[in-house]
């Protein structure tokens, strides 16, 4: 059997991804970052000065960390050599810097070590770096989703300076969309509305603009279409859902915003959150959880049927599930947003909670000690307590309930919002009879 015209090396060679055939040639191709590419901006003087330095890239996926450590690679005339923390260990992490001492000593060289994902990588495998950082032996990059603070050890975060860089707007998904068309999409129509829906699908993500629009263009190229319409937008999109990582930066800045929104008494805001992160694939069971918490924390004894409702909402959901239950917590969240708010219960716990753990272990009062047996009356156990049903008003003005010696705090000072202004109503009256008994012993 010959295989002389069937030679596979005959056959002509896939085209590169698209994002490879976008990807800027110099600075100023590049869309987006303008807060760091722009003139007299950190990262430009870097490219300006020729002089490269050790860096983390922080940002969400997609708009351009990569792109921007090949192009400082080749401004500064550098081995670009790359690692990925999710498929490398230490042993890669020696390669490459056995690769960076090579390169110095054939060609005089410098090397620059991109590290996408570093978060990734362990404490020990960051260790790695320090001394070739440290060196100049090579010009670290690192590339991360997550919070440097929380993710990086401080010794290589020492020696780094980090930028972070935002989720491309949508003007500059618009530019990207642009130049994809003059590249991949001539004579091609779009229908009206499918760039402003693509872009929106992309969500501030370069790279999912361009997923997209290169399953776009494999159906233009194919012949199955000459119009980007609607119907073949939907038969392209799959089933997208905004950013966030339930383990990342985003997880925690979207609880934080709906926290505030409820706190801030703004249900809108509350409920555009909440549904962001229900969109977003969050556990509905963890967002009851947390409502419930920010009822007590926030709302307190101001409005206790908050706290009622967000434990019902809670309930309810694991009695309907999805997406029955999360009207539940949809209208919880609602109400705590729209109801009074007070911390003074939540303040109050934290201050008792702090004296405790820096004061001595005070022992109770004898007054206050119960006497079931014989021996303890007879060492005066519950001696002088006062009953205070059988007191005016039902108080015992002026009795004295902390340990012997210990001066007077007042840990709850309740505010005059909602049901909680009865509470400080009250407690004023009792101060009062307090002070009056105070003055009658004088």
């Amino acid at each position: 059997m010959s295989f002389a015209s069937d030679n596979l090396f005959d056959s002509p060679m896939p085209a590169a991804p698209l994002a490879d055939r976008l990807r800027p040639k110099n600075v100023d191709d590049v869309i987006g970052q303008s807060h760091l590419l722009g003139p007299g901006r950190p990262l430009r003087l870097a490219f300006d000065s020729g002089r490269p330095h050790s860096m983390i890239l922080w940002g969400p996926p997609g708009v351009g960390k990569t792109t921007l450590a090949r192009l400082m690679a080749s401004a500064f005339d550098a081995e670009f050599v790359s690692l990925s923390a999710i498929l490398s260990g230490v042993k890669d992490i020696r390669d490459a810097i056995a690769q960076a001492q090579h390169v110095l000593q054939q060609s005089g060289r410098h090397t620059m070590l991109f590290v996408d994902e570093v978060h990734r990588f362990n404490k020990s495998q960051q260790d790695t770096f320090l001394p070739f950082v440290e060196q100049g032996l090579i010009t670290f990059v690192g590339a991360t989703t997550e919070n440097p603070s929380f993710e990086v050890i401080n010794a290589l975060l020492s020696r780094v300076q980090v930028y972070t860089l935002k989720s491309l707007s949508v003007t500059e998904l618009g530019q990207l969309l642009e130049r994809t068309k003059k590249l991949i999409f001539v004579g091609v129509e779009f229908e009206d509305g499918v760039q402003e829906r693509i872009v929106s699908h992309a969500d501030g993500d370069a790279r999912r603009l361009l997923n997209v629009l290169e399953q776009l263009e494999a159906a233009v190229q194919g012949g199955s279409a000459k119009r980007i319409d609607a119907t073949l937008l939907d038969a392209t999109l799959v089933q997208g859902v905004r950013r966030f990582d339930k383990n990342g930066e985003a997880f925690y800045d979207q609880i934080s915003a709906l926290h505030k929104s409820v706190r801030g008494s703004n249900p809108d805001a509350a409920l555009y959150w909440m549904m962001r992160m229900l969109d977003g694939g969050m556990d509905p069971r963890y967002l009851a959880r947390r409502i419930v918490r920010m009822a007590w924390e926030d709302i307190g004894l101001a409005d206790p049927r908050a706290i009622q409702l967000t434990l019902n909402a809670a309930q309810t959901y694991e009695q309907l599930g999805s997406p029955e239950g999360e009207l539940a917590l949809a209208q919880a969240v609602l109400y705590m947003a729209a109801a009074a708010k007070s911390n003074a219960g939540y303040v109050a716990y934290n201050a008792a909670r702090d004296l405790i753990a820096q004061d001595q272990s005070r022992p109770v009062p004898l007054h206050l000690r119960n006497a079931p047996t014989k021996l303890m009356q007879k060492l005066d156990y519950g001696k002088g307590y006062r009953y205070a049903h059988n007191e005016e008003e039902g108080y015992a003005a002026g009795e004295n309930y902390f340990p012997d010696g210990m001066p007077e705090v007042h840990f709850y000072q309740p505010t005059k919002r909602g049901l909680e202004e009865q509470i400080f109503e009250k407690m004023a009256r009792l101060r009062e009879l307090d002070a009056a008994t105070s003055k009658h012993k004088k």
